[in-house]
This record gives C-alpha cells, sequence and structure tokens, in this order.
C-alpha cells in the first residue's frame, strides 16, 4: 500500500469549529411576550444576512400553569414540572443557556436552574444589576455632576405576583435600593390582562402611560418588571428600564460569544 493509499483509507479526524451559542427559550408566559423578545433580540442583533442571527430555539407554551393562580390564588396548579421539562428539552435540544420572557415565572428560577447543567439569563437579577451600577435618570435632569448620584428609589411596575414574592424588592434590597408601587395596582393588572387579550393599541399603551407618570413622581426612575407590559411599553414618556430589553440584549452579548464544536466529517 502507497502512502497515499494509506492516507486516503486513514479516517480523517474531525476540526475543531467555533460557532455562536445557541439559546433556549422558555415562552408562552404569554405568546406577545414571547414574541416581543424574539424581535427585539432580531433587532439588537448586527447582522447583514440571515446567518449572522442568532440560533433561538423556542418553546412556546400557553398550557403552561397559571403563575398568579399559583403564587397568589393558590388554587391553581404548580407550573414547576412543566418549567422544568421545558428547560431540559431545551439543553437537550443543544441550549447552551436559557431565558424566560416572563418575570413572575423567575419566581421558579431556582428549581429550573437545580434540573439543568446550563446557565439560565435570569432578567430580575440582570437588570437590578444594570439599574443598580447606572446613575439616576433623575440626577441627570437635576443637572447633577455624572455618575454622582445613584439610582435609591425605583417604580416598579409588574404584576401583583411579582410584588407579591418579593422578586424585584429582595434584589435591590442587596443595593439599597427601595422599591415603590403604583398607588392603583389594579390598574395595572386591568393592563396586563388587556394584553393577554390581544389589546395593545394606543389607547392601552396611553393608559400605561399614565398610571407610569403618576408613578415618577415619586421615584428616580421606572422599572417595567412585566414582559406583557413591555408590549405596550411605547405609551411610557418618563425615564424605565425595560427588563424585556435587558433580558434581549443579554442574549445577544451570550449568543455573540464563541462555543467550540467538531466540524461535519468530510467524505473521503
Amino acid at each position: 500500500m502507497t502512502s497515499d493509499s494509506a492516507a486516503r483509507a486513514s479516517p480523517r479526524l474531525p476540526e475543531l469549529a467555533t460557532m455562536p451559542r445557541v439559546v433556549g427559550i422558555i415562552g408562552g408566559m404569554g405568546p406577545e411576550a414571547t414574541l416581543d423578545l424574539m424581535r427585539r433580540v432580531l433587532v439588537k442583533t448586527p447582522a447583514q444576512d440571515d446567518q449572522d442571527h442568532i440560533h433561538l430555539i423556542v418553546e412556546s407554551n400557553p398550557k403552561i400553569p397559571s403563575r398568579i393562580a399559583h403564587l397568589i390564588e393558590k388554587t391553581g396548579a404548580d407550573p414547576t414540572p412543566e418549567l422544568v421539562r421545558i428547560a431540559r428539552n431545551l439543553e437537550r435540544a443543544g441550549a447552551e443557556a436559557l431565558a424566560i420572557p416572563c418575570n413572575t415565572a423567575h419566581a421558579y428560577a431556582p428549581s429550573i436552574r437545580r434540573a439543568v447543567g446550563i446557565p439560565l439569563l435570569d432578567m430580575v437579577q440582570l437588570t437590578v444589576d444594570q439599574i443598580a451600577s447606572s446613575p439616576s435618570p433623575s440626577a441627570h435632569i437635576a443637572s447633577s455632576p455624572a455618575g454622582a448620584q445613584r439610582v435609591a428609589r425605583v417604580g416598579l411596575l409588574a404584576s401583583s405576583a411579582v410584588l407579591a414574592t418579593e422578586l424585584y424588592a429582595k434584589a435591590f434590597a442587596d443595593h439599597g435600593i427601595a422599591v415603590v408601587h403604583p398607588a392603583r395596582q389594579d390598574d395595572v393588572m386591568a393592563l396586563i390582562r388587556a394584553v393577554k387579550r390581544g389589546e395593545t393599541g394606543l389607547d392601552i399603551q396611553a393608559a400605561l402611560g399614565r398610571t407610569a407618570l403618576d408613578l415618577a413622581n415619586h421615584v428616580d426612575v421606572l422599572l417595567v418588571g412585566c414582559s406583557e407590559l413591555s408590549v405596550i411599553s411605547a405609551g411610557i414618556t418618563a425615564p424605565f428600564v425595560d427588563s424585556l430589553d435587558v433580558q434581549a440584549q443579554a442574549i445577544v452579548n451570550f449568543a455573540g460569544k464563541t462555543s467550540v464544536a467538531q466540524s461535519p466529517v468530510a467524505p473521503s
């Protein structure tokens, strides 16, 4: 056997290639918010062609048991088993990180983390960290020296379940930041239910804008901490941070890094 024929007979070793990271989305809570997250990821991704966009594996399952019914009303089924099932499926499908476009569902984040071996891009913690490390918008408006004043009070626009579980309050407390709730939380819940019914027009956006403006008078910055409210956040005129936008940027940042994968073996 010649050296050439031996080389042809030997199997080729796979080459190492770098690939953008894949992100799995635990969606459907609600469907509109899941689509909004995907749209924001698309807009934030620097792309010239289809192949430049981020590989997302999405399970949008609106049949996940109600988080509010379980956490607040104490009448609904525990959504943990379904959330864990989806997380494991996404990991098996190739996801290298998970994201959940639902603030309330982050109450179950510890169980999800324990069930998988990949990180969760925690929307709540990412948002808190961003606000805590940023200068107060109100300080900027008052022409204070840049960075001299940090956020001390955050106005939280979120579901009653997020307020009751203190997801944001506990995380902000670690930074010495107080959380302030709207005077009429029932109005906020009515807007969330309206979005779930598909009502996202200018009237609903304006209604959120009025509630937000009233709350803004008592805080340094507003936080949109409900992904349904993110869908209609165009009505807000005061300075605010949108948790869904923070999560979208985290997905882009994570996926922009590369993972090592084996390229297919070329035919001999």
